[in-house]
């Protein structure tokens, strides 16, 4: 009896480890607000189509562009600029690369940005080109316009952003050409500075984006005052200047919590939620 009660002990040990197991593989994902975000960003051929899109407008206007001498994309350019050498300017993630594979680890994760884990990434430098954007920068450079990479990476990272973009063969990848946020005492993350400093020397006939700030630095209002801002520079979408889409992060996000980061995760999740027109459902 004391051999058999001892195996049934061990048989039933056994078991509810066995059972815990299951329960673990079991248990759901984690609840990450990233996900569909990244997963359309990484996977989706409608998010492809969409960027594709927005580079080949841009290269049909690349000869009207470069034609017009009072063509200027740049709030910033004042002065004669007419006789000035085009340029284009257009910020790197999630504009000129696609750094999808960050997001995913972050949602895979569970986990959220640090700049400890972000720097890591960027210095593996394993982006790829967003799609259309090598296409359109050659096609820029070919016809004699320069190219600046205007970006809020930090100052340290340049070297691996410069390699980065130099293995695909992106035009004027070099340390006069992609500006980081830092590398002067005056870029901070507003980049108005740095469009000014390329509109000083050259005529800057398009921009290109993700995030508002990639335009104008005006950009911290309330939800209502950024559609303000955007209507007023109605003209200048899809010709001087080009958005591409990014439902993973950026300064849309933090609008809809009044741009307070020290929120906790729930409050600003409530306030994203408190933002949003639902539908009233169906009638009773």
């Amino acid at each position: 009896m004391t051999f058999i009660a001892k195996s049934f002990g061990v048989a039933a040990i056994m078991a509810t480890s066995a059972l815990c197991a299951f329960g673990a593989s079991a248990q759901e994902p984690a609840q990450n607000d990233g996900l569909n975000g990244t997963l359309w960003l990484q996977t989706s051929v409608e998010y492809k189509a969409t960027a594709m899109s927005v580079y080949a407008g841009a290269t049909r206007l690349l000869p009207a562009a470069i034609g017009d001498h009072s063509w200027t994309a740049a709030l910033e350019q004042d002065g004669n600029f007419m006789a000035k050498k085009p340029a284009v300017i257009l910020d790197v993630d999630e504009t000129v690369l696609d750094n999808s594979a960050y997001q995913s680890w972050v949602v895979t994760e569970d986990t959220s940005y640090s700049s400890k884990t972000w720097a890591a990434f960027v210095n593996d430098a394993i982006s790829t080109p967003t799609p259309g954007a090598l296409e359109f920068t050659k096609a820029a450079a070919a016809k004699g316009v320069e190219v600046f990479y205007v970006s809020n990476r930090k100052a340290p990272e340049e070297a691996a952003t410069i390699k980065n973009l130099q293995e695909y063969g992106f035009p004027f990848a070099d340390e006069k050409h992609v500006m980081l946020r830092g590398e002067i005492e005056t870029w901070g993350s507003a980049k108005e500075p740095r469009r000014k400093a390329v509109a000083d020397d050259y005529r800057v006939i398009m921009m290109f984006g993700d995030n508002f700030g990639d335009f104008t630095d005006d950009i911290d209002g309330t939800l209502d005052e950024r559609l303000d801002v955007m209507a007023k520079y109605g003209d200048y979408w899809g010709e001087r200047w080009f958005m591409l889409p990014n439902p993973s992060y950026g300064s849309w996000e933090s609008a809809a919590f009044g741009n307070d980061w020290k929120k906790s995760p729930e409050a600003r999740r409530q306030d994203k939620l408190d933002s949003m027109a639902p539908w009233a459902g169906p009638a009773e």
